[in-house]
Protein backbone atom coordinates (compact mmCIF):
# COMPACT_ATOMS: atom_id res chain seq x y z
CA UNK A 1 0.00 0.00 0.00
CA UNK A 2 0.73 3.58 -0.37
CA UNK A 3 2.80 5.44 2.12
CA UNK A 4 1.74 8.75 0.30
CA UNK A 5 -0.33 10.97 2.58
CA UNK A 6 -3.37 13.30 1.16
CA UNK A 7 -1.02 16.48 2.04
CA UNK A 8 1.19 15.56 -0.49
CA UNK A 9 -1.08 16.16 -3.49
CA UNK A 10 -1.30 20.17 -2.03
CA UNK A 11 1.39 21.62 -4.45
CA UNK A 12 -0.27 20.01 -6.96
CA UNK A 13 -4.28 20.23 -6.38
CA UNK A 14 -4.09 22.78 -4.26
CA UNK A 15 -5.32 23.39 -0.41
CA UNK A 16 -9.05 23.90 -1.01
CA UNK A 17 -9.39 20.64 -3.19
CA UNK A 18 -8.21 18.27 0.03
CA UNK A 19 -10.23 20.74 2.45
CA UNK A 20 -13.16 20.04 0.25
CA UNK A 21 -11.97 16.01 0.66
CA UNK A 22 -11.94 16.59 4.36
CA UNK A 23 -14.98 18.26 4.77
CA UNK A 24 -16.91 15.59 2.53
CA UNK A 25 -15.26 13.09 4.73
CA UNK A 26 -16.57 14.35 8.17
CA UNK A 27 -19.68 12.89 7.81
CA UNK A 28 -18.66 9.43 6.35
CA UNK A 29 -16.51 8.86 9.88
CA UNK A 30 -19.06 5.64 10.94
CA UNK A 31 -19.61 4.48 7.54
CA UNK A 32 -17.46 0.96 6.62
CA UNK A 33 -16.78 0.28 2.88
CA UNK A 34 -15.78 -3.04 0.86
CA UNK A 35 -14.36 -2.87 -2.15
CA UNK A 36 -14.01 -6.56 -4.25
CA UNK A 37 -11.91 -7.40 -7.35
CA UNK A 38 -10.37 -9.91 -9.50
CA UNK A 39 -6.94 -9.31 -8.97
CA UNK A 40 -4.20 -7.79 -6.46
CA UNK A 41 -1.51 -6.44 -9.18
CA UNK A 42 -1.80 -6.29 -12.66
CA UNK A 43 -4.76 -3.68 -14.65
CA UNK A 44 -5.38 -0.83 -13.85
CA UNK A 45 -8.68 -1.67 -11.28
CA UNK A 46 -6.29 -2.70 -8.90
CA UNK A 47 -3.78 -0.19 -9.45
CA UNK A 48 -6.52 2.67 -8.89
CA UNK A 49 -7.71 0.66 -5.99
CA UNK A 50 -4.21 -0.17 -4.59
CA UNK A 51 -3.88 4.31 -4.34
CA UNK A 52 -7.97 4.75 -3.25
CA UNK A 53 -8.09 2.23 -0.07
CA UNK A 54 -5.25 4.11 2.01
CA UNK A 55 -6.41 7.60 0.97
CA UNK A 56 -10.48 6.60 1.95
CA UNK A 57 -8.72 5.52 5.30
CA UNK A 58 -6.23 8.53 6.08
CA UNK A 59 -10.09 10.16 5.70
CA UNK A 60 -11.63 8.16 8.27
CA UNK A 61 -13.59 6.26 5.71
CA UNK A 62 -12.59 2.58 6.72
CA UNK A 63 -12.52 0.91 3.87
CA UNK A 64 -11.09 -2.89 3.05
CA UNK A 65 -10.36 -4.59 -0.22
CA UNK A 66 -10.58 -7.76 -0.94
CA UNK A 67 -9.39 -9.76 -3.93
CA UNK A 68 -11.83 -12.85 -5.22
CA UNK A 69 -10.07 -15.81 -5.29
CA UNK A 70 -10.22 -18.48 -8.24
CA UNK A 71 -8.91 -20.98 -10.19
CA UNK A 72 -7.69 -21.21 -14.04
CA UNK A 73 -10.46 -22.54 -14.62
CA UNK A 74 -12.52 -19.75 -13.63
CA UNK A 75 -10.07 -16.79 -15.25
CA UNK A 76 -10.82 -19.02 -18.28
CA UNK A 77 -14.07 -18.15 -18.21
CA UNK A 78 -13.98 -14.20 -17.11
CA UNK A 79 -11.54 -13.65 -19.39
CA UNK A 80 -14.19 -15.45 -22.65
CA UNK A 81 -17.27 -13.15 -20.57
CA UNK A 82 -14.73 -10.13 -21.21
CA UNK A 83 -14.13 -10.44 -24.22
CA UNK A 84 -17.80 -11.28 -24.87
CA UNK A 85 -18.63 -8.20 -23.26
CA UNK A 86 -16.36 -6.37 -25.41
CA UNK A 87 -18.65 -7.60 -28.65
CA UNK A 88 -16.57 -11.18 -29.14
CA UNK A 89 -19.06 -14.41 -30.07
CA UNK A 90 -19.74 -16.75 -27.08
CA UNK A 91 -22.02 -19.35 -25.92
CA UNK A 92 -22.10 -18.92 -22.16
CA UNK A 93 -22.27 -23.53 -21.90
CA UNK A 94 -23.90 -24.70 -18.54
CA UNK A 95 -20.38 -25.64 -17.17
CA UNK A 96 -18.90 -22.57 -17.80
CA UNK A 97 -22.10 -20.83 -15.53
CA UNK A 98 -21.49 -23.43 -12.89
CA UNK A 99 -17.78 -22.51 -12.77
CA UNK A 100 -18.63 -19.21 -12.73
CA UNK A 101 -21.19 -19.00 -9.79
CA UNK A 102 -19.24 -21.54 -8.23
CA UNK A 103 -16.23 -19.84 -7.87
CA UNK A 104 -17.95 -16.33 -6.53
CA UNK A 105 -20.35 -18.94 -4.22
CA UNK A 106 -17.00 -20.61 -2.70
CA UNK A 107 -15.48 -16.83 -2.09
CA UNK A 108 -18.63 -15.95 -0.45
CA UNK A 109 -18.59 -18.56 2.29
CA UNK A 110 -15.38 -17.22 3.29
CA UNK A 111 -16.35 -13.36 3.16
CA UNK A 112 -18.06 -11.21 5.39
CA UNK A 113 -20.82 -8.26 4.79
CA UNK A 114 -20.75 -6.24 7.97
CA UNK A 115 -19.84 -3.22 5.57
CA UNK A 116 -22.51 -0.32 4.90
CA UNK A 117 -21.11 -0.03 1.22
CA UNK A 118 -19.99 -2.66 -1.06
CA UNK A 119 -18.41 -2.08 -4.51
CA UNK A 120 -17.80 -4.65 -6.90
CA UNK A 121 -15.98 -4.30 -9.90
CA UNK A 122 -16.42 -5.59 -13.10
CA UNK A 123 -18.02 -8.87 -13.64
CA UNK A 124 -15.32 -11.29 -11.70
CA UNK A 125 -17.67 -11.13 -8.15
CA UNK A 126 -20.57 -10.00 -9.77
CA UNK A 127 -22.88 -12.77 -8.18
CA UNK A 128 -21.39 -12.01 -4.69
CA UNK A 129 -25.06 -9.47 -5.26
CA UNK A 130 -26.69 -13.09 -4.07
CA UNK A 131 -25.55 -12.15 -0.62
CA UNK A 132 -27.73 -8.59 -0.66
CA UNK A 133 -30.56 -9.70 1.28
CA UNK A 134 -28.69 -10.97 4.12
CA UNK A 135 -26.52 -7.73 4.69
CA UNK A 136 -27.88 -4.12 5.31
CA UNK A 137 -25.18 -2.73 2.80
CA UNK A 138 -25.74 -0.55 -0.16
CA UNK A 139 -24.88 -2.59 -2.89
CA UNK A 140 -22.72 -0.82 -6.36
CA UNK A 141 -21.81 -2.28 -9.20
CA UNK A 142 -17.95 -0.91 -10.95
CA UNK A 143 -18.11 -1.67 -14.43
CA UNK A 144 -14.37 -0.67 -15.73
CA UNK A 145 -15.21 -2.18 -19.03
CA UNK A 146 -16.37 -1.41 -22.23
CA UNK A 147 -19.87 -2.94 -22.78
CA UNK A 148 -21.28 -0.62 -25.23
CA UNK A 149 -21.55 -3.28 -27.68
CA UNK A 150 -21.84 -6.23 -25.94
CA UNK A 151 -22.26 -10.20 -26.73
CA UNK A 152 -26.62 -10.31 -25.93
CA UNK A 153 -26.35 -13.47 -24.44
CA UNK A 154 -23.72 -12.64 -22.08
CA UNK A 155 -24.72 -9.81 -21.47
CA UNK A 156 -28.21 -10.84 -19.88
CA UNK A 157 -26.70 -13.38 -18.10
CA UNK A 158 -24.53 -10.59 -16.23
CA UNK A 159 -27.68 -7.92 -16.31
CA UNK A 160 -29.65 -10.58 -14.55
CA UNK A 161 -27.28 -9.81 -11.37
CA UNK A 162 -26.40 -5.90 -12.60
CA UNK A 163 -30.24 -5.51 -11.66
CA UNK A 164 -30.16 -6.64 -8.21
CA UNK A 165 -27.75 -3.75 -7.11
CA UNK A 166 -28.26 -0.30 -5.90
CA UNK A 167 -26.42 1.63 -8.43
CA UNK A 168 -24.03 1.07 -11.22
CA UNK A 169 -20.81 3.09 -12.07
CA UNK A 170 -19.43 3.74 -15.63
CA UNK A 171 -16.81 4.85 -17.36
CA UNK A 172 -18.20 6.68 -20.17
CA UNK A 173 -21.67 7.92 -21.25
CA UNK A 174 -21.95 5.71 -24.30
CA UNK A 175 -21.35 2.34 -21.47
CA UNK A 176 -24.91 3.11 -20.14
CA UNK A 177 -27.25 0.35 -20.12
CA UNK A 178 -30.93 0.00 -20.31
CA UNK A 179 -31.10 -0.52 -16.18
CA UNK A 180 -34.08 -0.44 -13.61
CA UNK A 181 -31.23 0.98 -10.91
CA UNK A 182 -29.26 4.85 -11.04
CA UNK A 183 -26.28 5.06 -12.87
CA UNK A 184 -23.28 7.24 -11.94
CA UNK A 185 -20.21 8.30 -14.59
CA UNK A 186 -17.16 7.45 -12.94
CA UNK A 187 -13.85 8.61 -14.43
CA UNK A 188 -11.34 6.30 -13.28
CA UNK A 189 -7.50 8.44 -12.34
CA UNK A 190 -4.27 8.36 -12.04
CA UNK A 191 -1.83 9.08 -9.20
CA UNK A 192 0.58 12.08 -9.76
CA UNK A 193 3.01 10.75 -7.01
CA UNK A 194 2.94 6.72 -8.00
CA UNK A 195 6.23 5.30 -9.13
CA UNK A 196 4.77 5.26 -12.25
CA UNK A 197 3.80 9.06 -12.80
CA UNK A 198 6.08 10.88 -10.49
CA UNK A 199 9.28 12.85 -11.90
CA UNK A 200 12.14 11.69 -12.76
CA UNK A 201 15.64 12.61 -12.50
CA UNK A 202 17.17 12.50 -16.38
CA UNK A 203 19.95 10.23 -14.87
CA UNK A 204 17.80 7.68 -14.18
CA UNK A 205 15.63 7.53 -17.30
CA UNK A 206 19.60 7.70 -19.21
CA UNK A 207 19.87 4.26 -16.74
CA UNK A 208 16.63 2.49 -17.78
CA UNK A 209 16.86 2.77 -21.54
CA UNK A 210 20.76 1.62 -20.95
CA UNK A 211 19.22 -1.46 -19.08
CA UNK A 212 16.65 -2.06 -21.46
CA UNK A 213 19.17 -1.67 -24.35
CA UNK A 214 16.97 0.89 -25.77
CA UNK A 215 19.07 3.25 -27.61
CA UNK A 216 18.28 7.49 -27.96
CA UNK A 217 19.38 7.84 -31.62
CA UNK A 218 15.92 7.91 -33.15
CA UNK A 219 12.50 8.66 -31.71
CA UNK A 220 11.13 5.85 -29.52
CA UNK A 221 6.83 5.50 -30.48
CA UNK A 222 5.90 3.32 -27.62
CA UNK A 223 2.37 2.06 -26.28
CA UNK A 224 2.25 0.30 -22.94
CA UNK A 225 -0.54 -1.86 -22.09
CA UNK A 226 -0.84 -5.61 -21.12
CA UNK A 227 -0.39 -8.43 -24.39
CA UNK A 228 -4.12 -8.64 -24.91
CA UNK A 229 -5.35 -8.69 -28.25
CA UNK A 230 -7.89 -5.81 -27.67
CA UNK A 231 -4.78 -3.58 -27.32
CA UNK A 232 -3.64 -4.69 -30.74
CA UNK A 233 -0.05 -4.44 -30.57
CA UNK A 234 0.11 -6.63 -34.43
CA UNK A 235 -1.67 -3.53 -35.57
CA UNK A 236 0.86 -0.86 -33.35
CA UNK A 237 3.79 -3.15 -34.89
CA UNK A 238 2.23 -2.31 -38.78
CA UNK A 239 1.67 1.24 -38.16
CA UNK A 240 5.61 2.04 -36.79
CA UNK A 241 6.21 0.04 -40.26
CA UNK A 242 4.14 2.45 -41.93
CA UNK A 243 6.31 5.31 -40.37
CA UNK A 244 9.50 3.78 -40.80
CA UNK A 245 9.37 3.91 -44.57
CA UNK A 246 9.61 7.51 -44.43
CA UNK A 247 11.30 8.30 -40.96
CA UNK A 248 13.40 6.13 -38.85
CA UNK A 249 12.13 5.66 -35.58
CA UNK A 250 12.20 2.69 -33.04
CA UNK A 251 9.07 0.71 -31.41
CA UNK A 252 8.66 -0.11 -27.91
CA UNK A 253 5.63 -2.62 -26.89
CA UNK A 254 6.07 -2.84 -23.08
CA UNK A 255 3.75 -4.07 -20.55
CA UNK A 256 3.04 -7.30 -18.64
CA UNK A 257 0.07 -9.31 -17.33
CA UNK A 258 -2.78 -9.83 -14.93
CA UNK A 259 -2.97 -12.81 -13.22
CA UNK A 260 -6.94 -13.09 -14.02
CA UNK A 261 -5.86 -13.03 -17.77
CA UNK A 262 -4.91 -16.57 -18.82
CA UNK A 263 -4.25 -15.43 -22.91
CA UNK A 264 -1.20 -13.11 -22.64
CA UNK A 265 1.59 -15.49 -23.10
CA UNK A 266 0.29 -16.21 -26.52
CA UNK A 267 -0.53 -12.65 -27.36
CA UNK A 268 3.36 -11.82 -26.39
CA UNK A 269 4.24 -14.57 -28.28
CA UNK A 270 2.49 -13.22 -31.88
CA UNK A 271 3.94 -9.98 -31.32
CA UNK A 272 7.72 -11.45 -31.38
CA UNK A 273 6.72 -13.72 -34.17
CA UNK A 274 5.19 -10.37 -35.77
CA UNK A 275 8.40 -7.82 -34.79
CA UNK A 276 10.88 -10.94 -35.89
CA UNK A 277 14.37 -9.80 -37.50
CA UNK A 278 13.50 -5.81 -36.62
CA UNK A 279 16.15 -4.61 -34.00
CA UNK A 280 14.43 -1.33 -33.73
CA UNK A 281 11.23 -3.20 -32.59
CA UNK A 282 11.83 -3.32 -28.85
CA UNK A 283 9.23 -5.88 -26.89
CA UNK A 284 9.05 -5.98 -23.46
CA UNK A 285 7.86 -8.59 -20.90
CA UNK A 286 7.90 -6.38 -17.47
CA UNK A 287 6.99 -7.28 -13.73
CA UNK A 288 4.10 -6.01 -11.77
CA UNK A 289 6.94 -3.75 -9.83
CA UNK A 290 7.65 -1.68 -13.21
CA UNK A 291 5.92 1.60 -12.50
CA UNK A 292 9.45 3.14 -12.43
CA UNK A 293 10.38 1.18 -15.49
CA UNK A 294 7.33 2.21 -17.66
CA UNK A 295 7.50 6.00 -16.20
CA UNK A 296 10.65 5.85 -17.83
CA UNK A 297 9.80 4.77 -20.97
CA UNK A 298 6.97 7.24 -21.12
CA UNK A 299 9.30 10.16 -20.21
CA UNK A 300 12.05 8.97 -23.27
CA UNK A 301 9.10 8.71 -25.94
CA UNK A 302 8.71 11.04 -28.61
CA UNK A 303 4.71 9.53 -29.38
CA UNK A 304 2.93 7.29 -27.22
CA UNK A 305 0.45 5.13 -28.67
CA UNK A 306 -2.94 3.53 -27.25
CA UNK A 307 -3.97 2.17 -30.43
CA UNK A 308 -6.88 -0.50 -28.75
CA UNK A 309 -9.82 -2.07 -30.91
CA UNK A 310 -11.98 -1.96 -27.43
CA UNK A 311 -10.79 -0.30 -24.56
CA UNK A 312 -12.37 0.40 -21.32
CA UNK A 313 -11.05 3.63 -20.60
CA UNK A 314 -7.22 3.53 -20.89
CA UNK A 315 -5.48 4.85 -18.51
CA UNK A 316 -1.80 4.69 -19.95
CA UNK A 317 -3.72 7.94 -22.48
CA UNK A 318 -3.73 10.18 -19.20
CA UNK A 319 -0.54 8.52 -17.86
CA UNK A 320 1.19 9.92 -20.66
CA UNK A 321 -0.23 13.34 -20.72
CA UNK A 322 0.53 14.02 -17.53
CA UNK A 323 3.99 13.52 -18.65
CA UNK A 324 3.12 16.27 -21.17
CA UNK A 325 3.59 13.51 -24.42
CA UNK A 326 1.36 13.39 -27.25
CA UNK A 327 -0.88 10.79 -27.62
CA UNK A 328 -2.80 9.10 -30.53
CA UNK A 329 -5.41 6.73 -29.47
CA UNK A 330 -7.90 4.72 -31.09
CA UNK A 331 -11.37 6.14 -31.05
CA UNK A 332 -12.84 3.27 -28.85
CA UNK A 333 -13.89 3.04 -24.99
CA UNK A 334 -12.78 5.91 -22.75
CA UNK A 335 -9.76 7.19 -24.66
CA UNK A 336 -12.29 9.86 -26.48
CA UNK A 337 -13.10 11.36 -23.07
CA UNK A 338 -9.24 11.84 -22.58
CA UNK A 339 -8.03 13.00 -26.20
CA UNK A 340 -9.94 16.21 -27.24
CA UNK A 341 -8.75 16.04 -31.24
CA UNK A 342 -5.96 18.56 -32.01
CA UNK A 343 -6.28 20.16 -28.67
CA UNK A 344 -5.05 17.02 -26.22
CA UNK A 345 -4.29 14.23 -28.90
CA UNK A 346 -5.19 12.91 -31.79
CA UNK A 347 -7.94 9.98 -31.85
CA UNK A 348 -7.35 7.28 -34.88
CA UNK A 349 -10.10 4.75 -36.57
CA UNK A 350 -7.32 2.41 -38.28
CA UNK A 351 -3.81 1.30 -38.90
CA UNK A 352 -3.03 3.63 -41.60
CA UNK A 353 -4.59 6.76 -39.60
CA UNK A 354 -2.34 5.87 -36.59
CA UNK A 355 0.60 5.87 -39.35
CA UNK A 356 -0.27 9.30 -40.69
CA UNK A 357 -0.54 10.74 -37.28
CA UNK A 358 2.74 9.65 -36.35
CA UNK A 359 4.17 10.75 -39.08
CA UNK A 360 2.55 13.79 -39.04
CA UNK A 361 3.75 14.49 -35.45
CA UNK A 362 7.42 13.45 -35.73
CA UNK A 363 7.70 16.23 -38.60
CA UNK A 364 5.70 18.51 -36.23
CA UNK A 365 7.74 18.57 -32.75
CA UNK A 366 5.94 21.91 -32.30
CA UNK A 367 2.60 20.55 -32.20
CA UNK A 368 3.31 17.43 -30.34
CA UNK A 369 4.56 19.80 -27.51
CA UNK A 370 1.74 22.05 -27.45
CA UNK A 371 -0.63 18.96 -27.33
CA UNK A 372 1.29 17.54 -24.67
CA UNK A 373 1.00 20.72 -22.51
CA UNK A 374 -2.74 20.88 -22.93
CA UNK A 375 -3.51 17.66 -22.16
CA UNK A 376 -1.11 17.90 -18.84
CA UNK A 377 -3.65 20.11 -17.88
CA UNK A 378 -6.86 18.44 -18.85
CA UNK A 379 -5.42 15.43 -16.70
CA UNK A 380 -4.91 18.03 -13.68
CA UNK A 381 -8.48 18.83 -14.32
CA UNK A 382 -9.86 15.70 -14.66
CA UNK A 383 -8.72 12.40 -14.07
CA UNK A 384 -6.54 12.73 -11.13
CA UNK A 385 -6.81 10.34 -7.83
CA UNK A 386 -8.21 13.51 -5.63
CA UNK A 387 -11.26 14.13 -8.32
CA UNK A 388 -11.85 10.29 -8.08
CA UNK A 389 -11.49 9.99 -3.65
CA UNK A 390 -13.65 12.95 -4.24
CA UNK A 391 -16.64 11.31 -6.39
CA UNK A 392 -17.16 7.86 -4.22
CA UNK A 393 -17.53 10.37 -1.28
CA UNK A 394 -20.00 11.97 -2.75
CA UNK A 395 -21.68 8.65 -4.22
CA UNK A 396 -21.24 7.21 -0.27
CA UNK A 397 -23.12 10.27 0.69
CA UNK A 398 -26.07 9.87 -1.65
CA UNK A 399 -26.11 5.98 -0.69
CA UNK A 400 -26.51 7.17 3.01
CA UNK A 401 -29.34 9.25 1.88
CA UNK A 402 -31.83 7.09 0.03
CA UNK A 403 -34.49 9.30 -1.60
CA UNK A 404 -33.06 12.62 -0.52
CA UNK A 405 -32.78 15.70 -2.16
CA UNK A 406 -28.86 16.20 -1.30
CA UNK A 407 -26.58 19.18 -3.16
CA UNK A 408 -23.39 19.41 -2.28
CA UNK A 409 -21.24 22.71 -3.90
Amino acid sequence: MSSVRLMDYEPIVGAQTLEELYLLAEGLRERKIKMVNSTAVGGGVAEILSRLVPLLNELGVSTQWEVIKGGEDFFEVTKKIHNALHGEQLSLTPRMKEVFLEVNRENLRNTNFDQDVVVIHDPQPIAYIEMRDRTQAKWVWRCHIDISNPNEEVWEFLKGYVEKYDVALFSSPRFSKRLPIPQFLFFPSIDPLSDKNRELEPEFIDQVLERLHIPRDKPIITQISRFDRLKDPIGVIKAYRMTKRYIDCQLVLAGGGASDDPEGEAVLSEARNEAEGDPDIHILLLPPTSSLEINALQRASSIILQKSIREGFGLTVSEALWKKKPVIGSAVGGIPAQIIPKFTGALVYSIEGAAYQIRYLLSHPEVAKKLGEYGHEFVKEEFLITRNLRRYLLLFHVLSHPGERIIFL
